[in-house]
């Protein structure tokens, strides 16, 4: 006669057992376990490789099954005419693919750092399944609490390279330098100056090397006197076009590597009774509404912030479904919008 045995059901290691392997209390081990966001990046590590030594059973909080279709929007600032633009391709992409979306403003008004204290607490609170960051980027402790839930998220137009594996998607910066740089040579200028945002940024860096890269496909020299660095702001871009008007053999173009920059260069020349294009041609990037209404309006580089936005949600969306994409890193095409800012140098 057969003899039926019962199988044996071993119990996984309880949240205490977890909490003395890494060395921290219960409560800091459950804070980790319940993806709350005030833990220490070190301490948030040695709790999650308690977690998969001992093979902890976690309930995975985001499943793309069960969990309702909202995704957040994490933008620098509301204040930014660009935002517009990257909330419009978002809401179109996101009502074709059955999603909702929540916005967040995560920065003040200097427009840099990670998003605040406290935010993936509320992510967890309304259930968000997915998250697309615009001009921010998370603090080293949130990227290892979206990574360790599981929770897929994309980079718009990120300021800084992302960390390896990080989708993100961008426009063609370096060719768009280029553009704008050849523009005003086919114009006839060569005493071209460029205003640079801050330095070691993604896309600054491109445009910088684009522009750098067409001056020397024309044989011209760069010339270090003609690229400015500083914070991608008017009042900054004030300071730096006086800086360069105010150089012994002063430029006769200027190349803004934002709309925002160029706002700043009209203002120093209006300072001194100066006139575009007459005086200084100057062109922008990123061709924001702004760009239309300036007088004389804006020659510019356009960036595709709402396609860029769709593109990335689409890819969102796929990462949530469990496709990941072949590369990480998408970029759409720029192209030159003339109008009225530049002209050839005087004789």
């Amino acid at each position: 006669m057969a003899r039926t045995g019962s199988a044996s059901v071993t119990a996984g290691p309880t949240l205490a057992v977890v909490a003395r392997e890494a060395g921290v209390s219960v409560p800091t081990a459950s804070k980790v376990v319940n993806g709350r966001e005030d833990v220490a990046p070190a301490t948030r590590r040695r709790v999650t490789e308690a977690l998969d030594r001992l093979g902890y059973v976690r309930r995975p909080r985001f499943d793309s099954g069960r969990a309702p279709r909202l995704v957040d929007l994490v933008v620098d600032s509301l204040e930014r005419s660009g935002s517009g633009a990257v909330l419009q391709g978002v809401e179109g992409a996101a009502r074709e693919a059955g999603l909702e979306v929540v916005v967040s403003a995560a920065l003040g008004r200097d427009g840099s750092g990670p998003p605040e204290r406290g935010w993936l607490d509320r992510l967890v609170a309304r259930g968000s399944c997915g998250v697309l960051f615009h001009l921010t980027e998370p603090s080293a402790n949130q990227y290892a609490w979206l990574h360790q839930h599981r929770v897929p998220f994309v980079m718009i137009d990120p300021v800084r390279e992302p960390p390896p594996g990080v989708i993100s998607v961008g426009a063609t910066n370096w060719q768009g330098g280029v553009t704008a740089t050849e523009h005003l040579l086919s114009s006839g200028h060569e005493r071209i100056a460029v205003l640079a945002g801050p330095r070691r940024t993604t896309a600054g860096d491109a445009r910088v090397a684009g522009y750098r890269s067409a001056l020397s496909a024309a044989g011209i020299a760069h010339r270090p006197e003609y690229l400015r660095h500083g914070a991608a702001t008017e009042p900054a871009a004030r300071r730096r076009t006086h800086e360069l008007l105010d150089l012994p053999e002063p430029p006769t173009a200027l190349f803004t590597c934002s709309d925002r920059m160029a706002l700043g260069a009209y203002q120093a020349l209006a300072d001194r009774g100066l006139r575009v294009p007459d005086d200084l041609s100057v062109i922008g990037f990123d061709d924001l509404p702004e760009a239309r209404w300036l007088t004389p309006p804006l020659t510019t580089v356009r960036q595709p912030l709402s396609e860029m936005a769709a593109t990335a949600l689409t890819l969102l969306s796929r990462l949530m479904d469990g496709h990941h994409p072949e590369s990480t890193r998408t970029e759409l095409s720029t192209r030159l919008v003339e109008r009225a800012s530049t002209a050839p140098p005087r004789t």
